[in-house]
């Protein structure tokens, strides 16, 4: 009988010689023939074949047993198959030829013994032959001729002849030999041989399956910066591509592991890929909002945008003509409360410096390269910019603007309003910046400025306007879905210097509710004589103006002003609920000038839209930004040589 592994029930105990020389076999092989044939013939019967080995050891003399090494083996299933990748022919027969080689060199090799022990057991076993275990080779048969002389006497079938102590000794050897050519590295006949085990010689790095471990990274030459691209876009864009298959990956006979699939998965996810019945389909939606593939559609918005909410950052300041810019605008462009910065930022001066230039290149300096300068305009020494960030810039339309000059001469620009507008996706735009009449008591002049600046601020011109049917020809902040009206509008405080000083004084935080109860725009906009259909978010941040140059103290001059907030960010929307103020504040730290800037952050909802609009076509202001990222990496470089210098210097004083 035969086990599941093909072996023989006997095959449990394994019979090892140790043989040290030819003449010392021989006087062995002789005693145990010998000893055999005595015990035989006291005992009148032949042991039977199916007698247990341990009752056939029983019957060898001391001296066999003594040069025979018992050892207890226990047959285990073989192990699951291990999954290994497709491999070429070439690299199959390469394979082959190396487990040939290898095979070889471990038969030849008398200290493979116990590795090839350990590689039978592991092993899956071979089919078994027929009949009785056999030696694999040549010199298995001479070993087991010279451990039994009486093994002549075998039939050549290899069968035994039923008595003869002789069958008992030429079994033993037989086994013996059977079994040390099995844990020399050989099956039985017929069968493959079995190859050692091959372990590194020193432990393998531990692999992560996180394409954020360093290993992986390393493996796959996935930039350190990024993380698992598929888990960020599931957090980020909402969605992940699952059209891309491992066979998609596995052409023009390369081939990855699931590893490498998996990371270029990954990298796929931002850029979704195209299939190509997708391109080869026709539809009467071409480039309307329910297209699939319009450059302005819904798809293209939800990739971007999944909550089709957008950043805007508007900002307000009254520069008071200083040439001196401020060394660091980062605490105006970038506050520390918002933890993400905004996709587009739109800044409006007022009494602009003389160098107009170099405001907008500290600008792109301070906001750095992942945006750029979408459009910059100018009325007299009223500026505004808009930078958006270069990977959105494809959705704009192209940016008109147009000025009004609300002064009796119309050559002096001092005072007046500036509009920039455009189309983002499906959602129009109009961002307007404004210095009104100055003074105390001028409500009135002011109200007028802001009538005039609707009536004749004459945009859109080529871009189409969105819902032509919600807009006024009298007034151009209807003809907008939505708008951003910032600058210097000069409304004041109606009480004198005096008291709101006392109000300031027991309010030194940002409770300033008893303050804007004398503040003239919020009772003009109550009354909606002024700005009307437009919302402010709520004043928690101290007057604006006028404070004295370099100094955190209001006007100290003969005139006495009174503090006021002159400079504010209001908004509307043609749609309900599609503007949200996040933040609005002023930034102290900036003293260049004796107004404070002024910025609100906003989510806005934005809309899919057509692409029959004329685009921008990704223009923007490369020269600056050049200028700007060129300044930005010199300034850093200077900051980090002067903190080095620091460091290496040392100061010895003695005493």
């Amino acid at each position: 009988m035969s086990t599941p592994n093909g072996f023989p029930q006997h095959s449990r105990v394994c019979l090892t010689r140790s043989m040290e020389g030819g003449a010392v076999q021989d006087l062995q092989a002789k005693k145990a023939g010998k000893a055999a044939k005595k015990e035989a013939g006291g005992d009148g019967a032949p042991p039977k074949i199916g007698t247990p080995i341990s009752e056939t050891l029983k019957l060898l003399p001391e001296e066999l047993k003594a040069n025979m090494k018992i050892k207890s083996i226990t047959p285990r299933p073989p192990r699951k198959p291990r999954l290994e990748r497709a491999a070429s022919l070439d690299e199959k027969s390469w394979r082959k030829w190396r487990r040939f080689r290898t095979s070889q060199e471990s038969l030849t090799d008398p200290n493979e013994t116990s590795s090839s022990n350990g590689s039978l057991q592991e092993a899956s076993p071979s089919p078994p032959s027929r009949g009785r275990a056999s030696p694999c080779n040549p010199c298995c048969q001479q070993e087991s001729l010279h451990s039994s002389p009486d093994a002549l006497e075998a039939s050549p079938g290899g069968k035994s002849r039923g008595g003869g102590a002789s069958d008992l000794g030429k079994r033993a050897s037989e086994i013996s030999s059977a079994f040390g050519g099995l844990l020399r590295g050989k099956g039985f006949a017929g069968g493959k041989p079995r190859l050692a085990q091959i372990m590194p010689a020193r432990p393998l790095p531990p692999m992560e399956l996180n394409v954020a471990s360093h290993s992986l990274r390393t493996a796959n030459r996935i930039d350190s910066d990024c993380l698992d691209y598929r888990h960020h876009s599931q957090h980020k864009f909402g969605r992940v591509s699952s059209s891309l298959s491992d066979s998609r990956l596995q052409g023009n006979g390369t081939l990855y592991d699931s590893c490498s699939t998996d990371s270029m998965k990954s990298t796929f996810s931002v850029l979704t890929p195209i299939r190509a019945k997708d391109v080869r389909s026709r539809s009467y939606l071409e480039g309307s909002l329910l297209a699939s593939g319009a450059l302005m559609g819904a798809e293209e918005l939800s990739r971007y945008f999944p909550n089709r909410n957008m950043g805007i950052f508007v900002a307000t300041w009254n520069m008071q003509g200083q040439k001196e810019l401020p060394v660091n605008l980062d605490d105006f462009l970038l506050p520390t409360d918002p933890d993400f910065a905004q996709d587009m930022y739109v800044i409006g001066v007022q009494e602009g410096c003389p160098d107009r230039r170099e405001w907008e290149i500290r600008l792109q300096e301070t906001l750095g390269p992942h945006y750029v300068l979408l459009h910059s305009a100018a009325h007299g020494v009223l500026y505004m910019s808009v930078f958006i960030r270069r990977d959105l810039i494809w959705f704009c339309s192209e940016v008109e603007y147009a000025t009004v000059t609300t002064r009796i001469v119309s050559q002096i620009k001092t005072k007046g309003a500036l509009g920039i507008s455009f189309t983002f996706f499906g959602t129009s735009f109009l961002f307007i910046t404004s210095h009104f009449t100055s003074g105390d008591s001028k409500v009135n002049e002011r109200k007028l400025d802001y009538n005039k600046t609707i009536q004749a601020l004459t945009l859109p011109k080529n871009v189409p306007d969105t819902n032509p049917y919600r807009s006024s020809s009298t007034d151009v902040t209807t003809r907008f879905d939505e708008v951003f009206w910032f600058g210097d509008f000069n409304f004041r405080l109606n009480k004198d210097r005096e008291t709101v000083d006392s109000i300031l004084s027991q309010n030194p935080d940002t409770d300033v509710s008893k303050l804007l109860v004398y503040d003239q725009l919020t009772s003009e906009m109550s009354r909606g004589s002024i700005f009307k259909g437009f919302q402010e978010a709520d004043i928690h941040f101290r007057p604006s103006y006028k404070f004295d140059i370099g100094k955190d103290s209001y006007d100290t001059t003969s005139k006495q002003r009174t503090p006021s907030y002159t400079d504010r960010v209001v908004f509307r929307s043609r749609y309900k609920d599609d503007i949200q103020a996040v933040k609005y504040s002023s930034c102290p730290v900036i003293k260049t000038s004796d107004h404070r800037p002024v910025f609100a952050l906003f989510r806005v909802k934005v809309r899919p839209g057509r692409d029959n609009i004329p685009l921008a076509a990704g223009l923007f202001d490369r020269d600056l930004y050049l200028i700007g990222i060129r300044r930005r990496a010199t300034r850093e470089l200077l900051r980090r040589r002067e903190q080095k210098d620091q460091r290496s210097s040392s100061i010895c004083s003695i005493s």
